[in-house]
């Protein structure tokens, strides 16, 4: 697996220098997501023209991510296109870093494959699966991943119809899943990582289930990129900027992360 993983990283590498010269010659670091996600599509499709599990399973994982990472990258390629400014948190970066921006944002591109590498080498571990016949394991993944699918995609809907109308403007979405989490778009990413430990689970009974542990790499880098990194420090970074005591509000009475019940600006969270 060492060698496939390899040569996926080669490719990866290359994609996201060619956005890293997008990216200088117009100025917009926002490719670095779509390169994020198209990479992602990318590798599990290399890894399932590689692995020597069962064909089906090849097939059946890769529809799986590769269809979340695609409907994710058809979003952000139509939200880089429509949108003539760079995004807040890259603009930011770029203020901050001065003259030496572009070689920064080098770096940043290629670290973003290498995070991709790591939310990958589960699923390639899962496509090397001996068995033929499918698991309640598979089923109950199954459902995980398209329910996240199904929340994600509300979630952005419900944002884009709060957004589409001009009175909205400077004030914070709380309507369907917005009220119960201020980020339940970033939620459903990381949950549908959380589906591959659970297809993992049929890796039982096979020579193969002593690396189950390495399936909870997915969530837990995701975890880590969302709460911690370039996910929500930055959006409520921005979110603060543009909003001030409105989202102030909501960040009192709205969890987070994890969807729950709204409470009253009074407690906290």
């Amino acid at each position: 697996m060492a060698t496939t993983i390899f040569s996926g990283w080669l490719l990866v590498a290359g994609i996201f220098f060619l956005l890293w010269v997008r990216n200088v010659r117009e100025t917009n670091a926002g490719w670095v997501d779509f390169g994020w996600s198209l990479t992602l599509v990318l590798l599990v499709g290399w890894y399932a023209l590689l692995a020597e599990g069962e064909i089906w399973r090849r097939c059946f994982y890769f529809a799986l991510a590769g269809a979340w990472g695609l409907r994710l990258a058809v979003y952000l390629w139509r939200r880089i296109r429509r949108e003539e400014k760079e995004d807040p948190r890259y603009a930011e970066l770029r203020a901050h870093w001065g003259k030496s921006a572009n070689a920064r944002f080098f770096f940043f591109f290629q670290a973003q494959g290498v995070a991709n590498l790591l939310l990958t080498a589960p699923i390639l571990l899962l496509m090397h699966n001996p068995k033929t016949l499918p698991t309640l394991w598979d089923v109950l993944g199954l459902l995980v991943i398209l329910g996240a699918v199904a929340g994600e995609t509300v979630a952005d809907q419900q944002l884009a119809r709060f957004k589409a109308d001009p009175a909205n403007k400077g004030t914070t979405c709380r309507r369907g899943l917005w009220a119960w989490s201020r980020h339940p778009n970033y939620f459903f990413e990381w949950l549908h990582w959380m589906g591959y430990p659970v297809l993992g689970g049929a890796l039982l009974g096979t020579g193969l289930a002593v690396y189950w542990p390495l399936t909870l790499l997915g969530p837990l880098v995701m975890f880590l990129l969302l709460l911690q990194f370039t996910g929500i420090p930055y959006t409520e970074k921005q979110a603060l900027k543009s909003r001030g005591e409105d989202y102030r509000i909501y960040q009192r009475e709205v969890s987070a992360f994890f969807p729950r019940p709204p409470r009253s600006s009074s407690s906290t969270l």
